[in-house]
């Protein structure tokens, strides 16, 4: 049964944890929209060998999971600290994913933007930051919003390399308290209050957009 007691003892140790997971899902997430932005650029240059590994290495990445790429990471990289290394795993994991996402947007760039960039002699530079990238970033901005959440679920993976995130959190204290029916509700109602005004937020920009 519910014990309002433990419920009050869990809630400052979970908030705690949810201050781990929100810095691994803001960071994370910074690193996977830019290494998806410069895996996507990468595999669409005219250099075999660079688009060739870069491609493997994305197709590898995507088809394993994230928690083996986790373990595989704190055992061959001995001595980072947990949460960076953790940070770095997630955000690289979902670059790959990002990339993709790059990828569709760029495509959905109406040809006549490259034709008049080249009748107009733009630098290539100049075409890409100014006229390619800024439309392809907006229609793919929604699928940005729904990989963030995705990405924010998933942070507890990261309590496999030792990470005190929010669900480790309340794995400890409903271990030590046993507790775990009021540990792991708060948790999950930590989770839904964070993550669904987001996903609403999303929704409404992908309506905005469609307009």
């Amino acid at each position: 049964m519910w014990d309002m007691e433990a419920a009050r003892a869990a809630l400052p140790v979970v908030l705690e944890g949810f201050g781990v997971t929100l810095l691994a899902t803001l960071l994370g997430f910074l690193v996977a929209v830019l290494a998806g932005l410069v895996i996507a650029l990468l595999q669409r240059a005219d250099i075999r060998w660079i688009t060739l590994p870069v491609s493997f290495l994305a197709h590898f990445v995507r088809s394993t999971p994230v928690m083996v790429q986790l373990f595989a990471a704190w055992v061959l990289i001995p001595g980072l600290d947990a949460l960076p290394l953790g940070i770095a795993v997630l955000g690289l994991h979902y670059a790959t994913y990002l990339s993709e996402v790059y990828r569709a947007g760029i495509d959905a760039v109406p040809k006549g933007q490259w034709e008049a960039c080249t009748a107009l002699s733009l630098p290539h530079r100049r075409v890409w930051w100014a006229v390619v990238l800024p439309q392809a970033v907006r229609n793919v901005l929604p699928a940005l919003g729904n990989y963030a959440i995705s990405l924010f679920k998933e942070t507890p993976y990261l309590s496999v390399i030792t990470v005190h995130e929010m669900v480790h959190e309340a794995s400890t204290f409903g271990s030590t308290h046993f507790a775990y029916l009021e540990s792991f509700t708060l948790a999950a109602a930590v989770f839904l209050v964070a993550s669904w005004p987001t996903s609403l937020l999303v929704r409404r920009l992908e309506a905005h957009l469609a307009h």
